[in-house]
C-alpha cells in the first residue's frame, strides 16, 4: 500500500506560531485549596496580612524583660538589682494568667519579669536580658550585662505588619512561601486551577507495564513519561491507558476526553501510514493546525483545536514524544497553570566534539554534562528517537538549528535541563565494562554518585587528557609494543591498575559465519575487531552498538550470529577465547585529590572488591 504524505512539513517557528494563535495560552480560573495542597501550585490573587505577626511584642530568649535604662553600666563587678515582680510564659498574655496577676504584669523602675522565649512581653519593659547576664535569688534578678533597647525581643508586625502585601499573584508556591501563609494563620489559599491533560497511548503492538513480553510488542512506556512530564509542569495528568488501532473507537474516545479535559493528547499513530490512526480520528472533531515539522526527532508531531482547546498527536518513538511534547504541550501546561515562561532553565556548555546535523531541519541533541575548570561540556548521548533509557540518563539537550549543518568542538551551546541538576560526585569517561560497574557498584554504598560516560577507550583517553572527567576506563593496545594502556599515558595522567578481563568470540553453536554484531567506533575492543578483521567489512559491520551486553544480547536473541565480548557477559553462549587484556584507569593529576577520586582508589584496591571482581570472572 503507499503511504500518504504529511499535510505540510512546517518550520519549528511556524507550528509553535500557530499553536499560540489557535489555542488559549491564558491562565485557568481560581480555585481554593487546602493550604497543604498548595505547595508547587501559583498563587491567583495577591495575599494581604489581616493583622501583625506577630500580634504581640515577643522574647527572643529566656530572661528577664525589662527596662533598658536599669540596666545601663551594669558590670560583674557593679551589677544592677531589680526587683522579679512574676513570671511570663508562652500563650499568657501579661495581666492574664501571669504569676503577678491581672494588672500586675507592667515593668516599673526597678523591676523586672521573669519571661520565657516567645512569651509576650509586658507593658513598659523595651528589652529583654538574657539568662546567662542574671544571676537570680530571693525575688531579686542581678544584671551583670547593659542592654539597649530593643535588644533580644520582637516588636508587635516587626515580621509582617497587618495590611501588607505578603505575595502577589503569580507567586509560584514553595515550603518557604507556605511557612509565611501559615503564620499568617491561612487554612486555605487560592490557585490557579492545573490544566486536566488527558493522555491516551494508541498501538496495537502496545503491552501495558507489568503484562508479559511477547514477540512483536514493547511496553508502553509513553504514557508513563508524559503523565510525570505534565505532573512536573504543573498539570493534572488524566491516564486513559492503550487505545488499539481502532479509528471509531479512537474518535469516540476523543470525543469524551474533548468534554472532560483542558487537553488531550495522543503518542503514536501521527504517520500517514496504513496502521496510523491518531490523526484520522481527528477529522470532524478538531482542526487540524500542523502535521508535520521539521524537528528531528519529531517530524510526525500533530497539533490541533477544537474551538480554543487543544488535541496533540505525539510520535510513538519515545524520545520523539518527549522532545515534542516539550517543544509545544509543556509551555501550554506552564501557561495555563499560570507558572512564569522562564521557568525552564539553561545553562551554557562546551561541546567536546564535532556534531553533525541534517540542514533543512531543527535538530535536539540530548547531552550529559560534565563539570571542569573551565566550565560545563555537552557529551551528546548519540541515541535515536526509539531509545526508552535516552531521556533518564541525559541532564539536558539544546537545539541545532535547521540552517545548520555542523557545530564544530569546542563551540558553546544553551543546553535546556531536564528536571532537577544535581551533579555527581565522580565522573567517568571512557570504556563500558562490567567490572567497572561493580566498582561504582560498591562506591554508591558509600554514599557517593557517578556518572559514567561509554564513548570508548580513545574518547576516554581525549576526555582525561582535557580533563573533562575524574577517571576514564580504558584497554587500548599498542602493536609496537604489545603491551595495553602504557604506551598510551600522557603528561598529567596518571594510570592506575585495575584488573584483567578475556575477551572472545561469541556464537549460539560455535559457528562464527554470518551476521557479526560490532562495537561501536573508538572503544578497545573496536580496536580487536578491527585488527583482527585486517580490513574485511563482513555482513552486519556497521551494526554497531555501546556494550558488552548488547553484543551478547544481539548474539542470544538471534539479531546477529557472532561477534566479540567479554566472557563474563556470555553465559549461555559459545565462547572462543581471543585475548587477555588489561582494563586500567586513566586519572588526570589535577583531579587525584578529589575526595571521589580517592574513594574510588580505595573500594579498587579494597580486598572485598577485588574478590568480587573474580568472582564475576575478572582476574584481579
Amino acid at each position: 500500500m503507499r503511504q500518504e504524505q504529511f499535510l505540510k512539513v512546517v518550520s519549528r517557528e511556524e507550528a509553535e506560531r500557530r499553536f499560540r494563535e489557535a489555542a488559549d495560552f491564558s491562565p485557568l480560573p481560581a480555585e481554593e485549596v487546602p493550604l497543604a495542597q498548595a505547595l508547587g501550585r501559583v498563587l491567583a490573587a495577591e495575599v494581604r496580612a489581616a493583622w501583625d505577626v506577630p500580634g504581640f511584642p515577643r522574647s527572643n530568649m529566656d530572661g528577664f524583660a525589662v527596662r533598658a535604662a536599669d540596666t545601663y553600666g551594669a558590670s560583674e563587678e557593679e551589677p544592677r538589682r531589680l526587683r522579679v515582680l512574676g513570671t511570663l510564659l508562652p500563650g499568657a498574655l501579661p495581666g492574664r494568667g501571669s504569676a503577678g496577676g491581672p494588672g500586675a504584669a507592667e515593668v516599673l523602675a526597678g523591676t523586672a519579669f521573669a519571661i520565657a522565649t516567645g512569651a509576650a512581653v509586658p507593658r513598659g519593659a523595651d528589652a529583654v536580658v538574657m539568662v546567662e547576664d542574671t544571676e537570680f535569688g530571693d525575688g531579686v534578678v542581678e544584671v551583670r550585662r547593659a542592654v539597649a533597647p530593643g535588644a533580644n525581643l520582637s516588636h508587635a508586625g516587626s515580621d509582617i505588619a497587618c495590611g501588607e502585601t505578603v505575595f502577589r499573584a503569580g507567586d509560584v508556591l514553595s515550603s518557604r512561601e507556605t511557612a509565611v501563609l501559615a503564620a499568617l494563620g491561612l487554612s486555605r489559599v487560592q490557585v490557579v486551577r492545573r490544566p486536566r491533560v488527558l493522555l491516551f497511548s494508541t498501538g496495537d503492538e502496545l503491552l501495558a507495564p507489568g503484562e508479559a513480553p511477547r514477540d512483536g510488542f514493547v511496553h508502553d512506556s509513553n504514557q508513563r513519561v508524559l503523565a510525570d512530564a505534565v505532573r512536573e509542569a504543573g498539570g493534572e495528568a488524566v491516564e486513559r491507558g492503550i487505545m488499539r488501532d481502532d479509528e471509531k473507537a479512537l474518535r469516540a474516545a476523543l470525543e469524551e476526553g474533548l468534554g472532560d479535559g483542558d487537553l488531550v493528547l495522543l503518542s503514536g499513530g501521527t504517520s500517514k501510514g496504513p496502521g496510523d490512526v491518531g490523526y484520522r480520528a481527528l477529522h470532524g472533531l478538531a482542526e487540524v493546525l500542523v502535521h508535520g515539522v521539521a524537528l528531528k526527532p519529531g517530524k510526525p508531531v500533530v497539533l490541533a483545536v477544537r474551538g480554543r482547546q487543544p488535541v496533540v498527536v505525539l510520535p510513538g518513538f519515545p524520545t520523539s514524544a518527549v522532545f515534542t511534547f516539550h517543544e509545544f504541550v509543556a509551555p501550554w501546561v506552564r501557561a495555563r497553570g499560570g507558572f512564569p515562561a522562564d521557568l525552564v532553565r539553561e545553562v551554557e556548555a562546551t561541546l567536546p566534539r564535532a556534531v553533525v546535523s541534517e540542514r533543512g531541519r531543527t535538530e535536539y541533541d540530548l547531552v550529559h554534562l560534565v563539570e571542569t575548570d573551565k566550565g560545563l561540556v555537552a557529551y551528546p548521548l548519540g541515541k535515536g528517537s526509539g531509545s526508552v533509557t535516552t531521556f533518564s540518563r541525559a541532564d539536558g539537550f539544546h537545539r541545532i538549528p535547521a540552517e545548520v549543518e555542523r557545530l564544530e568542538a569546542g563551540e558553546k551551546v544553551r543546553v535546556t535541563l531536564l528536571g532537577q541538576r544535581t551533579p555527581p560526585h565522580l565522573v567517568v569517561i571512557g570504556s563500558h565494562c562490567t567490572g567497572l560497574d561493580l566498582i561504582l557498584s560498591r562506591l554508591r554504598q558509600r554514599g557517593l554518585t557517578s556518572k559514567v560516560i561509554a564513548v570508548g577507550s580513545t574518547a576516554g583517553l581525549e576526555a582525561a587528557a582535557r580533563g573533562e572527567c575524574d577517571v576514564a576506563g580504558i584497554h587500548l593496545y599498542s602493536e609496537e609494543t604489545g603491551t595495553y594502556n602504557e604506551p598510551f599515558v600522557r603528561e598529567g595522567l596518571t594510570l592506575v591498575r585495575g584488573y584483567c578481563r578475556r575477551q572472545g568470540v561469541v556464537s549460539r553453536d560455535g559457528r562464527e559465519e554470518g551476521r557479526l554484531v560490532n562495537r561501536n567506533r573508538g572503544s578497545g575492543t573496536r580496536v580487536l575487531v578491527d585488527r583482527l578483521l585486517a580490513g574485511k567489512r563482513p555482513e552486519g559491520y556497521d551494526f554497531e552498538v555501546r556494550s558488552h551486553q548488547a553484543v551478547a544480547a544481539a548474539v542470544a536473541s538471534g539479531r546477529a550470529d557472532y561477534g566479540i565480548c567479554i566472557e563474563n557477559v556470555a553465559r549461555g553462549l559459545r565462547f572462543r577465547f581471543l585475548a587477555e587484556e588489561r582494563f586500567d584507569f586513566l586519572i588526570p593529576s589535577s583531579r587525584r585529590d578529589r575526595p571521589a577520586v580517592q574513594a574510588f582508589l580505595e573500594v579498587l584496591g579494597d580486598p572485598g572488591t577485588r574478590a568480587a571482581l573474580t568472582a564475576e570472572g575478572f582476574l584481579a
